[in-house]
């Protein structure tokens, strides 16, 4: 187990370089801010050397620590009930490039992995990258076989370094949460167990893969978005080998339109696939970040980098198409029902009221295009309602709220003009009829109903187990109640030297008789 020190000089050189970036202003200024908190953030920024009035630089703050405080920034970029709106917005521009590893480093890592020489591999094998990023980099090749694929490989000594900052992480949040008030509400614990979560299975480059694979499988009817395919004989835990791709980076509006692509139509193209994905499917890319999305010459639009994905199950499907819907429609009377049904919203509150404030937040949004949406207010507006409504944070709903702003994002860059919600409301209003309509209800019930009626003879299995029949032997006679000297009845010291002498001859008795007696 680490050390109280180690944890405590690890987060003051942190807090140091946070200071040095103007990071930690905002934490000493919000009044919500613990005042043990406030204290440390004023002790790093005198020890820095770094005055109150210089810009904030978040993600450069987090850049400067080093690869796993990048991955956590953008994780805290999901956040900004947490870290507030400037900031959260200034953290989803975090791109985790680093110096790319030294090639014999990538030749050690691969040969090690598949204990086999690089070129048994690939007749091909670019030393220079194509990207580096804090967990691994990514190297252009051509198999044994002629084929043209991308080699994702785990940075040396990377799962070490996560392993070592994510438990000074966990020791800072525990403390944190245990100031009580605003900072347990917010959840911070549970802000680095999903952090964990998710770091885990990005260092694990199989996992990815599988991702790919059951994204790709998922996706494989929706016209014009593609998926990698994997090179299964050469991927494990630390390489990962998919097709390369030819594209334009969806960022690149001047390609774009050289190329002939309608901006337009790919902007609502990319945001009903997100929907279809995590609505339809329950299981979405999470890391759509302008780097990992490519237009290809025929305008399919093609995701890269599948290290973070994230998961819905069905009811909470449910429950976000209705929300959605709801809002697009002015329907905040139904939208705060479902809060309070999810448990969102604790059952002492009223759900009238709710869907007051929801009007209130949500009213000057509809209609309108993004351009001309305040992101800021809107936020505010919906911080004031979690807190006046004592709702604590949904941690399986902070991957997809990060992925839809970056959606959102990359979507307006594609095209100012669009509005998401006319974008998104005939793709939900669409499923909610499928899925939540009269035919899919008795399908559901009918589905249920003979689940059930599977289980029965399991069931009855499982009860005669508990309760087996009885066997040879008759029941015993019940037996007179016998008052005890612990309950009572004035017998005081003899009675207790009487019980026991009779207790033990009793006892002897039994022994020298036997069972056959």
């Amino acid at each position: 187990m680490t050390r109280h020190i180690t944890h405590i000089r690890r987060l003051l050189g942190w807090g140091i370089t946070l200071a040095r970036h103007g990071a930690l202003i905002g934490i000493e200024n919000d009044a919500n801010t613990p005042a043990p908190v406030r204290r440390l953030v004023k002790l790093a920024r005198w020890a820095s050397l770094t005055g109150k009035n210089r810009d904030r630089d978040y993600a450069g703050a987090f850049r400067a620590i080093g690869p796993a405080a990048i991955k956590l920034g953008q994780t805290l970029a999901t956040r900004p009930d947490l870290v507030g709106p400037g900031p959260a917005e200034n953290l989803l521009k975090l791109q985790d490039k680093l110096p790319p590893v030294d090639f014999a480093l990538i030749r050690r890592e691969i040969e090690t992995s598949f204990e086999r020489p690089l070129e048994s591999l690939f007749a091909e094998f670019e030393q220079e990258p194509v990207g580096a990023a804090s967990v691994a980099q990514v190297h252009r090749a051509v198999t044994t076989d002629g084929r043209q694929v991308a080699v994702k490989v785990l940075r040396p000594g990377v799962r070490e370094k996560f392993a070592a900052d994510i438990a000074t992480y966990e020791w800072a949040a525990a403390h944190l949460e245990a100031l009580g008030g605003e900072a347990s509400r917010l959840r911070p614990r549970m802000v680095i167990a999903n952090f964990k979560r998710w770091t885990l299975r990005e260092l694990d480059l199989r996992r990815e893969a599988a991702s790919a694979s059951e994204l790709a499988e998922q996706m494989h009817a929706f016209p014009g978005y593609r998926v990698p395919s994997i090179d299964w004989d050469r991927t494990n835990g630390r390489v990962m080998t998919l097709d390369w791709i030819d594209g334009i980076k969806i960022s690149d509006n001047a390609a774009i339109d050289a190329a002939g692509h309608d901006r337009k139509e790919l902007a609502s193209r990319l945001v009903i696939a997100f929907l279809r994905q995590a609505i339809s499917g329950g299981f979405f890319h999470a890391d759509m970040h302008q780097g990992n999305l490519f237009i290809e010459a025929d305008g399919t639009i093609t995701a890269i980098d599948f290290g973070i994905m994230g998961r819905i199950d069905r009811r909470a499907r449910q429950w976000l198409a209705e929300i959605l819907y709801g809002l697009t429609t002015g329907n905040y009377t139904r939208v705060a029902e479902i809060h309070f049904e999810a448990q969102y919203v604790p059952s002492y509150h009223s759900v009238a009221e709710f869907a007051t404030a929801l009007r209130a937040v949500g009213e000057p949004m509809r209609g309108k295009p993004v351009s001309e949406l305040s992101v800021g207010q809107m936020l505010d507006g919906l911080f004031a309602i979690t807190r006046d409504f004592d709702m604590q944070t949904q941690p399986h709903l902070l991957l997809l709220q990060k992925t839809m702003v970056m959606v959102e994002g990359i979507a307006t860059q594609l095209d100012p003009s669009i509005n998401m919600w006319d974008v998104a409301a005939p793709f939900v209003r669409d499923w909610i009829r499928d899925e939540l309509g009269p035919e899919a209800a008795i399908a559901d019930r009918i589905r249920e109903n003979v689940k059930t009626l599977l289980g029965l003879p399991d069931l009855v299995r499982r009860v005669e187990e508990r309760f087996p029949p009885k066997g040879g032997a008759p029941e015993d006679p019940p037996l007179p109640p016998v008052a005890l000297i612990s309950d009572g009845g004035g017998l005081g010291w003899l009675g207790y030297v009487t019980a026991a002498i009779v207790g033990a001859a009793a006892s002897a008795g039994v022994i020298l008789l036997g069972p056959w007696s």
